[in-house]
């Protein structure tokens, strides 16, 4: 009976320490669109990526075009000459390649850009929401924009505005 009567109390207990636990949630994609240059940095990353892609399809299609024309001139060719073009198309393949990696590859340049300007907005952002946090004693902040799937979320929580007002932001837009 003893038992028993320790377990309803630790549960008691856990239950009241989870009521006493304070939550909020924002939203990331809201609080970064509001952000002063964040906007602009995702708008110069955008065309980067356009330009640089562009790039890569011309490359790209430059061998096409170079395959198709051996593939014309095969039959005529002597093999000295044939395998010199076949090189050059090979070579080309790997540049046009080398190149894509360097533009969009995990620690491409695209990617090396993206930390340079977004990566310092976003620090900002989310040193605020910790602090903001601390200050009022929330022991977690969800991010409602994410992976992670909110099924219900209180207006009262949201602690959106009070981070723009944190950050200097205009929230009267």
């Amino acid at each position: 009976m003893k038992k028993l009567g320790v377990t309803i109390l630790l549960c008691l207990g856990f239950v009241a320490a989870s009521f006493a636990q304070k939550y909020a949630y924002i939203d990331s994609e809201y609080l970064l669109g509001k952000m002063p240059g964040y906007v602009e940095a995702q708008a110069e990353l955008e065309k980067l990526s356009v330009d640089w892609q562009n790039e890569i399809e011309a490359k790209f299609k430059a061998i096409d075009e170079m395959y198709k024309k051996y593939q014309q001139d095969a039959a005529l060719l002597p093999e000295e000459t044939k395998q010199k073009r076949q090189n050059e198309i090979i070579k080309a393949e790997q540049e046009a390649k080398d190149l894509q990696k360097k533009r969009v590859a995990t620690d491409g340049d695209l990617y090396k850009k993206r930390a340079e300007l977004v990566q310092p907005i976003q620090d900002r952002l989310f040193t605020a929401i910790e602090e903001y946090a601390r200050e009022k004693g929330y022991a977690f902040v969800f991010d409602k924009s994410g992976d992670m799937t909110i099924v219900y979320a209180d207006a009262k929580y949201d602690i959106n505005n009070a981070i723009l007002e944190r950050l200097g932001v205009d929230t009267s837009k």
